[in-house]
């Protein structure tokens, strides 16, 4: 795995969702391809520092996403899904991000949903901040 997984310790969203985030994010992404080996849960941990439990956590919920499959004495392996999967945008295609903006949103919105901010809401505030040229749908934030 060539890509490169970032950890920011003073970040309020856990250690075990920003490796999961992030490699979501290169798998959806394309940076991760179909069948691409992941690190070991102990090489990863060493490299990032982390606790091997922490990233035994992210890899679970990734496979229980469908994202990587695990299998014993082989490790882990990606299991891409289609190109452009995920939440539609308009015309129907996902928009493709660049990996780290991909991850942080999925930061974004694990903070959000921890909070109880519905995606709605959260990009009706997005585009008050003039980061979205559409304009947000009524609601509660008008």
């Amino acid at each position: 795995m060539n890509a490169r997984i970032e950890i920011h310790l003073d970040s309020p969203v856990p250690p075990f969702e920003q490796v999961r985030a992030q490699l979501e994010a290169m798998i959806r992404n394309g940076a991760l391809a179909d069948g691409a080996r992941l690190p070991t849960v102990r090489a990863l941990a060493g490299d990032l520092g982390l606790a091997a439990g922490t990233v035994a956590r992210a890899y679970r919920e990734l496979e229980g996403a469908g994202l990587i499959r695990t299998a014993r004495r082989s490790g882990s392996t990606v299991v891409a899904p289609p190109r452009g999967s995920g939440a539609p945008h308009r015309g129907g295609q996902t928009p493709v991000l660049p990996a780290p903006v991909a991850a942080a949103l999925e930061e974004l919105l694990a903070v959000a949903r921890r909070h109880g901010v519905g995606p709605e809401t959260l990009s009706r505030a997005i585009h008050r901040r003039g980061l979205d040229p559409r304009p947000p749908a009524p609601g509660p934030l008008d």
